[in-house]
């Protein structure tokens, strides 16, 4: 049986009287990416880190590949490590760059080089070899600092934010190629991220992290359709999480809402959008934020929207949200 490329046993960690993490497990498959997902001072760096023996373990255990490497300087942990701020070096070009990582696994200087070669091909900069870090773009040097993890041959990539530093517009491209690129790599892949957005578009898997502990993991697109909670609910960006009975809260999809159907209902705000015309809607539940494309604007009657809800798909939760 092939070990997970990472399982983390109850891993803890604070500094001083605060609780950066607490009673962690996860597991990463080989050729799995989990996306490790949570606001920022949740604690998700705080436990990369940790896997990666860039901070010590204060309790658990970490496993990379079957091997007990809890008490191991990360040069002896065997993975690869992708910075936020990708932390190439300057004084070497881009082919130093990515051999660094097999030279220091003690790779002869042709391995290395050959291995180096090969992480560039893979991520298509194999052309840009003797350029040095200040040549690249935004996006290349991020490419590059990948290259230099899968360089190592590593099972398990690590990478911290690894697209916050660019712009939407490369990053949302820049998505669709990691997501090809880690399925040909074949490694297991933690990524930490605060966007929701690139959790979906490159995890199969994600963990969502709140206060240093996990409140959720499952299949992406499960955990995004079936929070378990109103705060999760909210923080993966649904708009309509309103108050229940009871410490309750219902979540309304935006599948849940049928237009031209059952009572007019007031719209209290209306704002245009590129995509068509946010409205704020008085409901008997709490007050609806919709998103109306060009044609479902047309439903918009004077003050007025006719919908109805399908109590199939409203969902309820705890509303666990009191002191965020």
């Amino acid at each position: 049986m092939i070990p997970p490329a990472l399982a983390l046993h109850h891993f803890s960690k604070r500094f001083g009287p605060t609780v950066a993490a607490e009673d962690v497990t996860l597991t990463v498959a080989p050729g799995e990416t989990v996306a490790l997902l949570g606001p920022s001072g949740c604690g998700k760096s705080t436990v990369l880190r940790g896997v990666a023996g860039l901070e010590r373990v204060g309790a658990g255990r970490v496993e990379v590949a079957g091997r007990d490497v809890t008490a191991l300087a990360p040069e002896e942990r065997q993975v690869g490590l992708v910075f936020q701020d990708y932390a190439l070096f300057p004084h070497l070009n881009v082919l130093g760059n990515v051999a660094y990582g097999p030279r220091m696994r003690g790779a002869g200087r042709a391995e290395a080089e050959r291995r180096a070669r090969e992480a560039l091909a893979l991520v298509g900069l194999e052309a840009l070899g003797a350029r040095r870090p200040a040549e690249l773009s935004g996006g290349q040097a991020q490419r590059v600092a990948l290259a230099r993890a899968v360089a190592t041959g590593s099972p398990l990539l690590l990478l911290d934010e690894p697209l916050s530093n660019l712009d939407e517009q490369l990053r949302a491209r820049l998505r669709a190629d990691l997501r090809g690129l880690f399925a040909r790599v074949g490694a297991g892949v933690l990524l930490v991220t605060h966007d929701q957005r690139e959790a979906l578009a490159l995890a199969s898997r994600v963990a969502v992290m709140r206060a240093g502990r996990l409140v959720q993991v499952g299949a992406a697109a499960e955990v995004f359709a079936r929070p378990a909670t109103a705060w999760v609910a909210a923080f993966l960006g649904h708009a309509n999480v309103l108050p229940g009975p009871g410490g309750t809260a219902h979540l309304i999809p935006e599948d849940a809402v049928r237009l031209g159907e059952g009572d007019p209902h007031p719209v209290t705000a209306r704002q245009t959008t590129d995509t068509g015309t946010e409205v704020a809607v008085a409901h008997p539940l709490g007050p609806l934020t919709l998103h109306l494309s060009a044609r479902e604007t047309g439903q918009l009657q004077g003050g007025t929207l006719r919908l109805t809800l399908d109590p199939a798909r409203v969902l309820t939760l705890p509303d666990d949200r009191v002191g965020t």
